[in-house]
């Protein structure tokens, strides 16, 4: 599903030049639960934008569902990235002034499909907020907020979703019911990268890899 290729990401900062990825390989396969973790600032999130296509590396290559990202126009990245990967922050960034339903709706409305309300409303009765869909962000829970980040995420159906500390805003117990969907999804055959800085809670994944300076220091296989 997924190959990076020595990418190298860095940044000029006047005179000096600045790594935040230095020299990445890194294969993850369909269906895959990879834990990322590392210290703030050790390349984490710059690792999750170029993935996510939101960013593009200085040096080496990407493939992405068999496609080299390299040779592709801004236009194809972007069809690429709309019908491949989905995406869940840990600020949930609904829309304030559209309901839970209309949020999940939107990238449905913008990939032109005509069954967007029937498939918002499969979402969020996935993420066991049927009877929440017609309420504000202001109007639910942090849980609720991000249930509906997540099914959002869902809509174009990706093959890999990517969420970057997804329950850092969280009480815990919330928390472990939010890691439980994510669970439900990837054993529906969704592959899913995470960061988080809980390294206890990584180990229990499948799959963890440890950054440090911009560099891929582990890569933990049970």
């Amino acid at each position: 599903m997924l190959i990076l290729n020595s990418v190298t990401k860095r940044y000029n900062r006047g005179r000096e030049k600045v790594y935040a990825l230095k020299d990445v390989s890194l294969k993850i396969n369909q269906g895959e639960y990879v834990g990322v973790v590392g210290p703030s600032g050790s390349g984490k999130s710059t690792l999750m934008n170029i993935i996510g296509l939101l960013d593009v590396p200085s040096e080496g290559s990407i493939s992405i569902a068999g496609r080299q990202i390299n040779n592709l126009s801004f236009g194809e990245q972007t069809e690429l990235r709309r019908k491949t990967i989905g995406f869940v922050f840990q600020q949930f960034l609904l829309i304030p002034t559209m309901t839970a339903r209309q949020n999940v709706m939107l990238p449905l409305y913008f990939a032109g499909s005509p069954d967007a309300g029937k498939r918002a409303a499969e979402l969020l009765s996935k993420v066991g907020l049927d009877k929440r869909g017609e309420h504000l962000p202001s109007q639910l829970s942090g849980g609720e907020m991000q249930r509906t980040a997540i099914a959002r995420a869902l809509a174009n159906r990706p093959s890999v979703l990517l969420a970057d500390e997804p329950a850092g805003n969280l009480d815990s117990k919330t928390a472990r019911d939010i890691y439980c969907l994510f669970e439900e999804i990837n054993k529906e055959g969704t592959t899913i990268i995470m960061v988080t800085h809980n390294e206890k809670l990584a180990k229990t994944f499948p799959r963890m890899i440890y950054i440090i300076d911009g560099r891929l220091k582990n890569d933990q296989i049970k």
